[in-house]
């Protein structure tokens, strides 16, 4: 879409509502929100031979500021959790009703639920905010990354409902170049530690001024099929390392 098509589009009011396509058959409200994913801090997911891992810019820039407040990686059962980029308090509602999703699975069935379950509900949600009036989309898009009984699994979902799944996948600022560097580095051999420092690097490469205190990381490995957040120690050992050949 020009940028002359868009000002048309606006002045003759199909922004306004969600329901209403534009002649050329756009939802420019989902447009929007995917700008507003564009604008978020950014969140890698890579699957490894031994699990999968979720790394993240907190994008604290505020020294005041106590980064464990700070929450963008969260956990929706044991074996699986997810990340996101653009509106956080938009992820949280996805969040709260991924993990009461999980809860009823295990009640029902007494085994943890498997990761495309997880995002189908999450992805029906969101499109439903597509097409009903009075609804805005999802101001996000979510990385859900889980180990269940088909291996580990990354996928990624749009504010308009879409989902893929992914080897290696970037949200946020910066995804291009951080994209290209997954596309240069990534290998289905790699270990979680290996896939660690590729995700490390690409934000240190695309962020300003990148410290341990922006970073959030967490990891899913195959034999215990647990989330485990990564310490500030770790995280910052690794950043060290990468600086210091930088």
């Amino acid at each position: 879409m020009t940028l002359q098509s868009t000002t048309n589009h606006q002045m003759m009011g199909y922004d306004r509502a969600i329901t209403m396509f534009s002649p050329d058959g756009r939802l420019l409200q989902v447009e929007y929100a995917k700008k507003t994913v564009k604008q978020g801090s950014a969140a890698i997911g890579i699957v490894c031979k031994d699990g999968v891992l979720l790394v993240t810019d907190k994008r604290i820039v505020d020294p005041l500021v106590i980064s464990e407040s700070v929450e963008k990686i969260f956990k929706i059962d044991d074996h699986l959790g997810a990340t996101a980029a653009g509106i956080l308090s938009d992820a949280r509602v996805l969040v709260e009703r991924a993990q009461l999703k999980a809860q009823q699975n295990r009640v029902t069935y007494d085994s943890p639920v498997d990761v495309l379950s997880i995002v189908k509900d999450i992805c029906s949600l969101k499109q439903v905010t597509t097409q009903s009036g009075g609804l805005r989309p999802f101001g996000l898009s979510l990385l859900i990354a889980g180990v269940d009984d088909n291996g580990p699994a990354l996928y990624q979902t749009d504010p308009a409902g879409l989902y893929w799944q992914f080897k290696a996948t970037v949200i946020g600022e910066n995804d291009t170049q951080i994209e290209e560097i997954l596309h240069k580095e990534y290998k289905e051999t790699l270990t979680i530690e290996e896939g660690l420092k590729i995700a490390i690097k690409a934000l240190n490469t695309s962020v300003e001024n990148l410290n341990a205190n922006r970073l959030d990381a967490a990891i899913i490995t195959t034999t215990d099929k647990k989330l485990t957040r990564l310490t500030r120690e770790k995280i910052k050992s690794v950043l060290d390392e990468i600086q210091k050949k930088k």
